[in-house]
């Protein structure tokens, strides 16, 4: 039987903890309240939903072909998370509204998943740490896999919520606030990408 709490650490600790899901339902709370920043925390949930279900039933094929792929995953997702940062960091109050709004939908939520290394390894490290080695049922795999989805989703509305109740207080610091959101996003960015390992 797994050990709970052991389990449970590592998932709430990975999940609450700033990543490219929970900065950009922040960013996003801010600019559009909780409720219109629902339909692309629906997205995340979506798309990590998915890769859960992958990373299960897969967890064996890709960890054989993870050495090859993490590079190219690494640099494709440090690519994906430096435009989500420069974006988030020109946006402005009112010219930039349409291009803020893309940001905020359930396509990009659900997509960044795919492009999202930290989420990507999450999955394949709790499914085959977790709960590969103890269960095989269909039914307790899905299970797993619609908990997790639900913890994320908790993590993100936290995060999404937060951006929203201080809507006011940050708006007037809006550019600031935009400039340590995309310097956050830039650092997750340039940790994947492998950087950071030259410095050790």
């Amino acid at each position: 039987m797994v050990n709970l709490t052991a389990f449970l650490s590592y998932v709430f600790v990975v999940t609450f903890t700033p990543g490219p899901n929970n900065i950009m339902s922040m960013s996003n709370g801010n600019q559009f309240g909780y409720r219109k920043t629902l339909k692309f925390m629906l997205g995340i949930f979506s798309g990590f939903f998915i890769i859960l279900l992958l990373s299960t039933y897969f967890n064996l094929v890709l960890f054989n072909i993870m050495p090859k792929v993490k590079f190219y995953m690494g640099i494709l997702g440090s690519i994906y998370m430096t435009y989500l940062a420069i974006m988030i960091m020109k946006s402005k109050d009112k010219t930039s509204k349409d291009e803020d709004a893309r940001l905020n939908s359930f396509f990009t939520g659900m997509t960044m998943q795919f492009l999202n290394p930290k989420c990507i390894l999450y999955c394949i490290t709790v499914t085959s740490n977790f709960i590969i080695p103890y269960y095989k049922s269909n039914l307790i795999l899905i299970f797993f896999s619609i908990l997790l989805s639900i913890i994320g989703f908790v993590s993100i509305s936290c995060w999404a919520l937060f951006g929203s109740l201080f809507q006011k207080f940050l708006s007037k610091y809006r550019k600031p606030f935009n400039i340590v959101m995309g310097l956050l996003l830039l650092y997750g960015a340039i940790s994947i990408s492998g950087i950071l390992d030259l410095f050790y």
